[in-house]
């Protein structure tokens, strides 16, 4: 049995990442947003007005850990390289993403919005790609009143933790991103955490999907 989400309560997980730490800056600067929850592994420095619950991601289906929000943002996400395995990225992009949607479903939320990725498809040969896309259609089984993703290409910023392979990518199509089809320039990622909160600001009823070649657009605007 689901109550009503109360007005504007946020709730982000994913809050260390290149996309996660701009979400929550702008979650909190919107004093019209109610109360803000971030979910992490640690405790991390959070601003006013939001609550940290540290909890095991692996056992987040067994946890009173999700309050009831409007909205819950998603931005988590790690590498196959940082992960160690195949199998531990699913669990990361796939079990944690369905375990908190589940939870936070359960618990009244109206609005999901989940960064995915440029190229996500449930029946890709690529295990990057399929992973986000099986990821998207467990997702819209749900049933959410409202499902927003953001599928970014590579994601342009200063990230806290060192990826070689993504610094290698972007200093060679950053010179190049005027030769590249929008779909597969870099994107930053102020343009998509912007427009995940503004997604959330107005809420489009079913399925919304927000493309790459969208975010740059918002990106060079």
């Amino acid at each position: 049995m689901t109550t009503d989400p109360p007005g504007r309560a946020a709730l982000l997980a994913g809050a260390t990442g290149l996309v996660g730490t701009r979400v929550l800056e702008r979650l909190a600067a919107d004093r019209s947003r109610g109360a803000i929850t971030v979910l992490a592994r640690r405790p991390i420095p959070v601003p006013e007005r939001t609550e940290l619950r540290v909890i095991d991601f692996d056992a987040l289906d067994t946890l009173d850990a999700v309050p009831a929000v409007e909205a819950v943002f998603c931005c988590l996400g790690t590498t196959i390289g940082r992960a160690g395995s195949q199998q531990a990225f699913r669990r990361v992009d796939h079990d944690y993403v369905l375990a908190l949607a589940r939870r936070a479903r359960a618990a009244g939320a109206a609005h999901f919005l989940l960064v995915s990725a440029v190229g996500a498809d449930a029946g890709s040969r690529v295990f990057y790609n399929r992973v986000k896309g099986e990821t998207e259609r467990d997702l819209q089984a749900m049933g959410w009143p409202s499902l927003t993703i953001l599928r970014p290409s590579l994601l342009d910023g200063d990230r806290a933790e060192f990826r070689a392979g993504e610094r290698a990518a972007l200093a060679v199509l950053r010179p190049l991103s005027a030769l590249v089809p929008a779909a597969w320039r870099p994107v930053p990622a102020d343009a998509v955490a912007s427009a995940m909160v503004g997604a959330a600001t107005t809420p489009t009823p079913g399925l919304r999907i927000i493309e790459s070649a969208e975010l740059v657009r918002r990106g060079a605007a």
